[in-house]
């Protein structure tokens, strides 16, 4: 039975040496799949950022439109009769149950999944599946 110290050198040594050279081949990969996430996470919040000024313009918009909307619908009730301070209590009412509703609905349509990087993830779980692979 031959034991491991007959084994020459050159061969320990470029087993060894392919070993770390492996090693270091999967941790620059895992280094720039890193940067691939970085990049494109910062590429997604571009994108989000480059969408607020004309969302802001346009809530202003909105927000003004609707308050002469809604004064207009307290005119309306007055006019079929109905108390200014009532008209005013209903017309509150419903714009708030609105607004409730619009926020919730748009808060669970935000997630932070939105924002993952996906091509990196999915990217990085292949690599794990390959550097498992190789080492055994």
């Amino acid at each position: 039975m031959p034991s491991d110290t007959n084994r020459p050198p050159e061969r320990d040594r470029s087993v060894t040496d392919l070993f770390g050279s492996a090693i270091g081949q999967i941790s620059t990969l895992f280094r720039k799949e890193v940067q691939l996430a970085r990049a494109e996470l910062g590429e997604k919040l571009g994108d989000a950022a480059g969408a607020v000024m004309p969302l802001a313009a346009g809530g202003g918009l909105l927000l003004g439109a609707l308050i002469v909307l809604l004064f207009a619908l307290v005119s309306l009730l007055v006019s079929f009769g109905i108390a200014s301070g009532w008209a005013e209590l209903i017309v509150g009412l419903a714009a708030a149950l609105g607004g409730y509703a619009l926020i919730r609905g748009g808060l669970s349509q935000l997630k932070t999944s939105n924002l993952v990087p996906t091509r990196t993830t999915t990217q990085l779980s292949r690599d794990v599946q390959v550097a498992k692979e190789q080492v055994q």
